[in-house]
């Protein structure tokens, strides 16, 4: 039984993820209602008093089956799994609390169906929190801000990310950016390391993300510029990129740089992506502050602060 079930919802799984049907694998019903439809069948049906722990070994092993198999998809399950660990452990618990407390109240498994309900945010496109947010990460630069507009305007070195979630997780990370200039119209390509999958054959794609000045202000004390995201095979599976914002001013200390990361969020439910991707956007742009800001020091021959 156990096995027929871990290969049926494995199956499933990979289908909806693979084929991205309906677009099903970004909403709250492949994160919650799958994971708790899985619980829901291991408890009913395996009649041993560890049934949750069943239930969580065999989502256990869904997860490591479809995980090598899904590609840049591990990321998503790699973000998801707290998420799904506590779906299958709120339904175990529950149809167990059911059964313990009175056998002939059988219909009380109704109350489960509940659960289901918050899996239905994003089928139809509805959310629960906006879809629009922006990570944003500051930092002071020791240099002035013809220093600061002077990295902004060229290609930076990237260097690893220091933040442990950007490590860890496997998003693409920046490899070299191509293309110079603060002016309206002015263009980058930052190229990212390739996608791999574990498909038989299958060769690593090259991933890009293209970025347009479209608003532009330098000053002497500080200015603001707006790159547009125009092309995206980087993050468009996880979310859309809109724009870029880089401001800087001087103050007297240095020059206050701030990166703002704007996007749409298009994985649900929301109240779960919703905090993880900003704080992950968050991250990211903290980075670009780091990486500019030693772009700027080096220029001005100065230390990080």
């Amino acid at each position: 039984m156990l096995a027929g079930i871990v290969l049926a919802v494995f199956a499933a799984l990979l289908a909806v993820r693979v084929t991205r049907f309906g677009g099903l694998d970004q909403t709250a019903l492949f994160y919650v209602g799958l994971p708790a439809m899985l619980a829901l069948l291991v408890v009913l049906c395996v009649r041993v008093r560890g049934a949750g722990a069943v239930a969580m070994a065999v989502t256990t092993v869904c997860l490591l089956m479809a995980g090598p198999m899904l590609g840049e998809g591990m990321v998503c399950l790699v973000i998801s799994a707290p998420l799904i660990y506590g779906v299958v452990a709120l339904v175990a618990w529950v149809v167990g609390a059911l059964r313990r407390t009175d056998r002939r109240h059988s219909n009380a498994l109704l109350a489960v169906p509940l659960l289901f309900a918050l899996a239905l945010e994003g089928v139809a496109g509805f959310s629960l929190l906006p879809r629009e947010d922006a990570g944003t990460g500051s930092v002071l630069v020791g240099a002035d801000p013809a220093d600061v507009a002077a990295a902004l305007a060229a290609p930076p070195a990237y260097a690893a990310p220091d933040a442990l979630l950007l490590s860890a997780v496997p998003f693409p990370e920046p490899v070299e950016a191509v293309g110079s200039g603060l002016e309206e119209g002015d263009t980058r390509v930052v190229h990212f390391t390739p996608r791999r999958t574990l498909a038989p054959g299958a060769e690593p794609t090259p991933r890009h993300l293209g970025l347009e000045v479209v608003e532009s202000e330098v000053r002497a004390d500080g200015g603001r510029v707006v790159f547009a995201v125009t092309e995206d095979t980087a993050f468009a599976n996880w979310m859309r990129m809109e724009r870029a914002v880089a401001t800087w001013r001087g103050e007297p200390d240095g020059t206050r740089l701030t990166w703002e990361i704007e996007y749409t969020r298009t994985y649900d439910p929301s109240w779960y992506f919703g905090p993880v991707q900003s704080h992950v956007t968050d991250l990211a742009a903290d980075y670009l502050a780091g990486t500019f800001q030693r772009e700027a020091q080096a220029l001005s021959g100065g230390d990080a602060r």
